[in-house]
């Protein structure tokens, strides 16, 4: 079979293929505000839900982030959030790990701080998507009703979309959301003792 011929088969598949992914986008006409979660052990939850910042903002959509574990420190995304004030709000809301702050009753306090936020900015209209990151380890600790979170996120309004992070997703949640992904880990540096690095992790 000579290169003309192998061309001529893969041009005549792919109009095949073509026509069928034209055929089903036809179907897709619902455009609303989306429940995302990310979830799994491994790294990217976050990370993938700035980017999904970055696209809003490129938009002119206005964003708010609420961090629920993670405290004020000085991240490379914070610095980039902060170049468009009148777009995306970074607030970092937690005090750190629950192995570091080891005070429950405190823990549990911080995270209704947060929820109450992240609730206002759910509800407002004037913000088109709200990233509650590391919410699902508030979630897993029992900080916080699965419960209550599922009911605002079904009275939320129609066109905003938000996108929450972290390890061991509740099965509530997940059955709520409209875009679950899983990360799942291959293999990671710090078992080869590579700390945290800048431009990375943070």
């Amino acid at each position: 079979m000579t290169d003309a011929d192998d061309n001529a088969r893969h041009n005549a598949k792919m109009k095949k293929v073509q026509a069928a992914r034209e055929k089903m986008m036809e179907k897709k006409t619902i455009e609303r505000g989306l429940v995302i979660v990310h979830t799994g052990k491994g790294k990217g939850k976050s990370t993938a839900a700035f980017g999904m910042v970055c696209r809003a903002i490129g938009h002119g959509f206005k964003v708010s982030i609420i961090q629920f574990i993670k405290g004020a420190m000085t991240t490379g995304e914070q610095v980039v959030f902060d170049a468009f004030p009148d777009l995306v709000e970074m607030r970092p809301m937690g005090e750190g790990f629950t192995w570091d702050t080891q005070d429950r009753a405190r823990d549990i306090a911080k995270a209704r701080e947060a929820w109450e936020a992240a609730k206002a900015r759910i509800m407002d209209p004037a913000w088109k998507m709200v990233v509650c990151d590391e919410l699902n380890i508030v979630l897993r600790y029992d900080y916080l009703p699965v419960e209550e979170v599922i009911e605002v996120l079904k009275n939320k309004p129609a066109d905003t979309h938000v996108i929450i992070t972290g390890r061991n997703a509740p099965d509530a949640l997940i059955e709520a959301a409209d875009l679950v992904t899983e990360m799942e880990m291959i293999k990671h540096p710090f078992k080869s003792g590579v700390k945290a690095q800048a431009g990375i992790e943070f």
